[in-house]
C-alpha cells in the first residue's frame, strides 16, 4: 500500500470515528429524533463523499518542493495563455535518488511555475532522455514549486555556486565539476549508481 493510499485510508477512518462520536453525542442529546436523523445522514454523506473525492487527488501534481536529487522520467510543458489568464506550468514526473544515485522506485508528479529558461532546459532534457541519456536534477535549482516567498529567501541564502553546479554535497561544501556545457544546468546526466564495496576474501 502506497503512502497516499495510507493517508486516504487514515482520513476515512478518522471521518468514521467522528461519525461514531456524533452518534454517541446524539444518543444523550435532548433533540427531536428528526434532527438527530438529519445529523447522522449529513455526517455519513460527508465522509463517504470525502473518501471518494480524495481518490481523485492521487493523480494531481504536487506543488511541494522536489526531492533533493531526482531522476527525470517525463515532463510536460504548458505555456502561458494570456486570454485565459493561465500563467503556465511545467509538470515533472520524477523519481527520488538516494546518496548512491539509486532510484526509489516511487515516481511522483510535481508542478513548477513556467518560465522560458526552464522550459528550454526541460525540452532539452526530454530530448536527451529520448536519446537514451537519463537526466537528473536537484531541488536547489527549482525552489518550492509555488513561487512563494520562501523560494526567494532560499535563493538569497543559498550560495550561487550551489545553485549553478550540477553535483556535490551542499552540506559538506564539496562539489564536482559540471559536465561540459552544463554550467547553470537544471538537468544533468545521472552518474551510474555507486555499488557497495565487495567483501574481501
Amino acid at each position: 500500500m502506497s503512502n497516499l493510499q495510507t493517508v486516504i485510508l487514515t482520513l476515512s477512518v478518522a471521518y468514521a470515528v467522528i461519525g461514531a462520536l456524533l452518534l454517541v453525542v446524539l444518543v444523550y442529546a435532548r433533540l427531536h429524533w428528526s434532527l438527530k436523523a438529519v445529523a447522522v445522514v449529513v455526517t455519513s454523506t460527508f465522509y463517504i463523499v470525502s473518501f471518494t473525492e480524495m481518490r481523485g487527488l492521487l493523480g494531481w501534481a504536487s506543488t511541494e518542493r522536489l526531492p533533493t536529487t531526482f531522476k527525470l522520467l517525463k515532463a510536460r510543458i504548458v505555456e502561458p495563455h494570456s486570454l485565459e489568464g493561465d500563467p503556465g506550468s511545467i509538470y515533472l514526473w520524477v523519481e527520488a535518488l538516494d546518496e548512491d544515485n539509486r532510484p526509489s522506485g516511487i515516481p511522483r508528479a510535481f508542478r513548477v511555475p513556467y518560465n522560458d529558461r526552464l522550459a528550454d532546459k526541460t525540452h532539452a532534457a526530454e530530448n536527451e532522455i529520448a536519446a537514451g541519456h537519463p537526466q537528473g536534477g536537484r531541488a536547489a535549482d527549482f525552489g518550492g514549486g509555488d513561487g512563494s516567498l520562501i523560494d526567494l529567501v532560499r535563493e538569497y541564502v543559498t550560495p550561487k555556486t550551489i545553485l549553478e553546479t550540477s553535483g556535490g554535497d551542499s552540506s559538506t561544501g564539496e562539489f564536482t565539476a559540471p559536465p561540459a556545457g552544463a554550467q547553470d544546468a537544471v538537468f544533468t546526466p545521472i552518474p551510474p549508481p555507486r555499488m557497495p564495496p565487495k567483501d574481501e576474501q
